[in-house]
């Protein structure tokens, strides 16, 4: 490691202080404002904390391998760097917070420059980087990035963070999992939104970390200090630094010197040898002593990083004072606090900035050519952009299991299986997960195929003491399916996170991760999270609904339907059929790949070159399956989102559109109804989320000019009869299709489950929760239709 290049460094750290602290007051003070008076905000205060430290690691300890989450209050600081180093411009840092302009905080989809991990859910993006950890060991142990140096994997979190629940499940899930390259600095600076932090709170940060075997590296005392209390009488100084309550020492960092001076000299004056070490400083020099922490000493902070050689997981504890810098360090209520003009220009005058040279990257460097010289020599932004491309994967045809009666949930496994059978280079790229419910998702024969991964082969105990089993448990560097434990948070940081290593680390996989279909909203903040950050994987939400009866409303999903619907960069389908299962999953092997800027397709206005990620809601009720396929509009209405399983003639009275395992109740119904009721259409729906956006995107289409767009929903429908209604069931929420009779004006009675489910008979509930056959017969005799009148 070379030596710190400490006068550059702390060069470094003035430049960020002040862009960044600009970059706010020009959001906030400068810039004119649509919206009056409003407070654009911008954390001024959170960013000052963390100058020292993004110093320290981005223009020093930092190499391009490495991947890191900034906390989100210190993006301004993020942007600083970057702009100092050529990576952003002007116009961006100008439209801090504006539309179009640098983002409130780090984003990897809405920020032109690299950015590593998205944050803002507080909490996920300090856990994100642990399972990038353990998706560059598995593309490691695969043998697909040898030769390469293994990247550190860095979070950089507020100490409030730490209240965040998902953080110890993460920890835990990267214990089990021999976690490795992965550090946490943690801005410590005891302070959160609307208050102090508990006393003693390091005690308890550090046993934890070191219960999951981490190392902790405690960064409390800067150079002076250190320095101070070599002196005579320096010990009592750190004694009663050590035992200072965090509010005091808030409070007296805000008062400054004098403040200071009196509160030591009341306390431990007395003492001769102290008492001189505090006279022979002035109040400004006692001041810069007494907030010299270790989080704001270059020095201490790249000791610390450079003494940390191996692979061992890593936290920082790095003492610091929330604004510090700044006239707001240490005040209570910095958090959202904004410096006045009048602080804004005595911060500019002390930093030596020149007046109207605000913007100008290395104003006030004495040397400007020799501080450009060091920043072109940072290794971290030696390398250029750090995100990669790779091309995508050939995707096989998948074929349907030909069984006569199945569910989509024993369909899911099959075709996996058949995939992990023949081989080739999807396969070997496919990575499946599961938060502790392999087996009861369908997975197990996958994983009897392909195997679990583990950095270190572990044997099959049962399998060698010739215990029967239907499930081959060996553990190896070769497999190919992560057994989670039971956080569905942590499922949906393990997809992001191998998700994003086509981008992350130049290898692509295919994640696929299942879970029960109600867990998805236990994990549903790290699922938005996960898209936001336009990671590609498959999730499947299975079983699902009141149809998994037995199990009771604990189990049973009802709004995850609507979830699918609006959640973006996912793709929800609920397929009744395996035939359709088996199209879907085709096209998601290739859609997660996609990575394209192309115009909307005219045939459904959904944007599918630019890819995502997609949802699978599937079923344990078997349902007897439809004879062979084959005509191409079938296929295409599968994936855009619905077809005509029995297309409605030309005096259609109703029609019943289902999605899911509903659709026995759907085409019985059909069947019942045909004597009364004329020319029955039923529309198979595979996804309500498709063929809504494609809707909503077409009449957008429209209101731009583009007169002739029609979506695929309009075409299905806008040709029925005006008296024509529309009967929608799904075993989810009835609002996923009740949206059908806005499309043409139909008259639409929407069956559904609205309230928690219970145990029963798949018979029992449906009947009770009104998606059954008679509820659909019902349904369609109290319309006003025209009955069929029979001459004889």
């Amino acid at each position: 490691m070379s030596t710190p290049p400490i006068p550059h460094l702390r060069i470094v750290q003035q430049r960020l202080l002040w862009l960044a602290c600009w970059t706010v007051h020009n959001a906030n003070a400068l810039r004119p404002k649509d919206d009056g008076d409003i407070k654009v905000g911008g954390h001024q205060a959170s960013s000052a904390s963390m100058v020292s430290l993004m110093t320290a690691l981005y223009f020093h300890a930092l190499r391009p391998e490495d991947r890191v989450a900034v906390k989100p209050h210190a993006s301004p600081v993020l942007h600083a760097a970057h702009y100092l180093m050529g990576r952003q411009s002007r116009e961006n840092l100008e439209n801090f917070r504006a539309f179009g302009g640098a983002q409130s905080y780090p984003s990897r989809t809405k920020d032109s420059i690299d950015v590593d991990f998205s944050t803002g859910s507080v909490g996920l993006g300090a856990a994100m980087p642990l399972f990038a950890a353990l998706t560059q060991d598995y593309l490691h142990a695969h043998g697909w990035i040898d030769g390469r140096p293994a990247g550190r994997m860095v979070a950089l979190i507020g100490d409030a963070e730490l209240d965040e629940g998902n953080i110890y499940e993460a920890l835990q899930e990267g214990w089990k999992h021999d976690l490795r390259n992965t550090w946490w600095v943690i801005d410590y600076n005891r302070q959160s939104l609307d208050g102090v932090m508990r006393e003693g709170l390091w005690r308890r940060i550090e046993a934890i970390f070191t219960a999951f075997d981490w190392r902790v590296v405690r960064l409390k005392y800067g150079a002076l200090q250190r320095a101070a209390f070599a002196e005579p009488g320096g010990e009592a100084l750190r004694d009663w630094i050590d035992a200072c309550p965090n509010a005091l020492y808030s409070a007296l960092t805000y008062q400054g010197g004098a403040a200071w001076r009196a509160r030591l000299m009341d306390d431990i004056g007395d003492q001769g040898k102290t008492a001189a070490l505090f006279d022979r400083r002035s109040d400004a020099d006692l001041a810069a002593l007494m907030e010299n922490l270790g989080g704001h000493c270059l020095e201490t902070l790249c000791e610390g990083f450079d003494a940390v050689a191996d692979d061992r997981p890593t936290v920082f504890l790095a003492y610091t004072v929330k604004g510090h810098g700044t006239p707001l360090a240490g005040h209570k209520d910095n958090h959202a606090g904004l410096m006045t003009p009048a602080q804004m220009a005595d911060l500019q005058t002390r930093l030596g900035v020149p007046e109207g040279q605000e913007w100008e990257p290395l104003a006030g460097v004495p040397d400007p050519g020799a501080f450009r010289a060091f920043l072109d020599d940072v290794p971290f932004f030696a390398a250029g952009s750090r995100r990669t491309r790779t091309d995508p994967l050939p995707v096989p045809t998948l074929p349907a299991p030909q069984d006569r009666v199945q569910s989509t949930q024993a369909g899911f496994g099959k075709i996996l299986d058949a995939l992990a059978k023949d081989g080739g280079p999807l396969s070997d790229r496919v990575l499946t997960m599961s938060p502790d419910v392999t087996v009861s998702t369908n997975l197990g024969p996958w994983v009897n195929r392909r195997g679990l991964f583990a950095r270190d082969a572990q044997p099959d105990t049962f399998r060698d003491q010739k215990v029967p089993s239907t499930q081959k448990w060996a553990f190896s560097p070769t497999g190919q399916h992560i057994e989670l434990g039971i956080a569905e948070n942590n499922l949906m940081l393990m997809l992001g996170a191998a998700g994003l290593s086509h981008s992350l680390f130049g290898q692509r996989l295919i994640p696929v991760g299942t879970l029960y279909d109600p867990f998805v909203a236990r994990g549903l903040d790290a699922l938005n999270y996960a898209c936001y950050q336009d990671a590609r994987f498959v999730v499947v939400g299975t079983p699902s609904g009141v149809t998994l009866a037995p199990e009771g409303g604990a189990h049973q999903s009802v709004g995850t339907p609507l979830i699918g619907m609006s959640q973006d960069g996912l793709a929800a389908f609920e397929p009744a059929f395996l035939d359709e299962l088996a199209l879907i999953m085709g096209w998601s092997f290739d859609y997660l790949q996609r990575d394209g800027d192309a115009a909307p397709d005219e045939r459904t206005w959904l944007r599918d070159e630019t890819g995502g990620s997609v949802y699978l809601r599937l079923s344990t009720r078997p349902v007897e399956q439809p004879l062979r396929r084959d005509d191409p509009g079938f296929a295409q209405g599968v994936i855009d989102g619905a077809y005509w399983l029995r297309p409605p003639g030309p005096n259609a009275d109703v029609v019943i559109a289902y999605q899911g395992c509903v659709a026995p109740a759907a085409i019985e119904a059909a069947g019942r109804l045909a004597g009364d009721r004329r020319d029955i259409g039923v529309l198979s729906v595979t996804s309500a989320d498709r063929l809504n956006a494609g809707w909503t995107a077409a009449r957008r289409a429209r209101a731009r000019g583009q007169t002739g767009a029609r979506s695929l929903a309009e075409r299905l429908l806008d040709d029925l009869p005006r008296h024509c209604t529309l009967i929608t069931v799904i075993d989810g929420h009835p609002a996923t299709l009740a949206w059908l009779g806005s499309v043409a004006g139909h008259r639409t009675v929407p069956l559904g489950v609205e309230h928690f489910g219970q145990t029963g008979t798949i018979a029992d509930l449906h009947r009770h929760y009104g998606i059954d056959a008679d509820a659909i017969t019902a349904a369609a005799r109290l319309t006003p239709g025209r009955p069929v009148r029979f001459v004889g």
